[in-house]
């Protein structure tokens, strides 16, 4: 408290009041030319000093250096070995499909015909035909048409219920920002990332479904699904939904099964129902010619799953 009064009472050091009142009695000592020229220079070498001070705390030590350019040459070795990988592994099922393919056609023309089939509805081999091309880009928040608490970003149950919807409204292969979904695909978030099958996808979202556009589009739009899509604009996030005469869907090549189960055979309620295909045409990688029939999509008729 006594600094405080103190501070109070007498706002002024008494030194510097002391000159204050001399300067303003005329009594104070004149600047003179030399004093002048020494502050000048003073105050440039203090600014000289504090820049180069600034500069060398600012620069990385030679050992963060050499840290950052061997981590850098590891990650450029890494990702060209990773990309060697992927393109080999792509080679090879593109063999294996040859391979079957022809030992399919030679011994067993029936079972080369059910492989077509099996191979486009398991997201194996790339599809083209007509479909749908929806697009999710997310909101801004700046604009003052979405919370800013994230919920202007698409999020992975979006995409999920889209997907879904696709499905039973008829769509006979999907991909998600050009990654072809299958049977075991799994989309999933990791933090503000949207994982498909560990791939890592950022927006917009590129859906593109092949099928009949008119039938998916007007079954989307009475599905739980579509009322979702509808339900996003106050999030500011925008959809479009626009009909594509033709789209190309690559495949995943080879799939490794780890484990399986099989379904109960039957038609009760926990059995799986085929749906009606369109006519669309399949572009097979290695499995023979192009084949008119696409085969069902295998989902639950009418139902959205997850």
């Amino acid at each position: 408290m006594t600094l405080i009064n103190e501070v109070y009472r007498r706002p002024l050091d008494p030194g510097y009041q002391d000159v204050a009142a001399r300067r303003a009695a005329g009594t104070a000592p004149a600047r003179t030319i030399r004093g002048a020229a020494a502050l000048l220079v003073l105050a440039v070498l203090l600014g000289a000093f504090a820049t180069t001070a600034a500069v060398a705390l600012r620069r990385p030590a030679p050992a963060v250096l050499e840290a950052r350019a061997l981590l850098e040459a590891e990650i450029r070795e890494g990702t060209s070995r990773a990309d060697d990988l992927r393109r080999a592994n792509a080679a090879m099922s593109a063999e294996i499909a040859q391979l079957q393919g022809d030992a399919a056609s030679t011994d067993d023309p029936e079972l080369f015909a059910q492989l077509q089939r099996d191979a486009v509805a398991a997201g194996v081999v790339a599809v083209t035909g007509p479909g749908l091309r929806i697009e999710l880009t997310d909101g801004d928040p700046e604009t003052g048409t979405a919370p800013d608490d994230g919920s202007e970003l698409v999020q992975d149950h979006d995409l999920q219920v889209l997907v879904n919807g696709l499905w039973a409204a008829g769509a006979e292969a999907v991909t998600v920002n050009d990654e072809r979904l299958t049977t075991t695909t799994a989309i999933r978030s990791a933090g503000a990332a949207v994982l498909v099958d560990s791939t890592a996808l950022s927006g917009p979202y590129r859906v593109e479904a092949i099928g009949d556009a008119a039938t998916m589009q007007t079954r989307l739009a009475r599905l739980p699904a579509g009322q979702h899509l509808a339900s996003l604009s106050q999030y500011g996030i925008d959809v479009r939904v626009t009909a594509q005469p033709e789209l190309l869907l690559e495949g995943r090549g080879q799939i490794v099964l780890r484990s399986a189960d099989v379904l109960g055979a039957g038609t009760g309620a926990g059995a799986w129902e085929p749906s009606a295909s369109t006519t669309t045409t399949s572009v097979t990688q290695g499995l023979g010619e192009r084949s008119a029939h696409v085969a069902v999509s295998g989902r639950r008729g009418g139902e959205e799953t997850r």
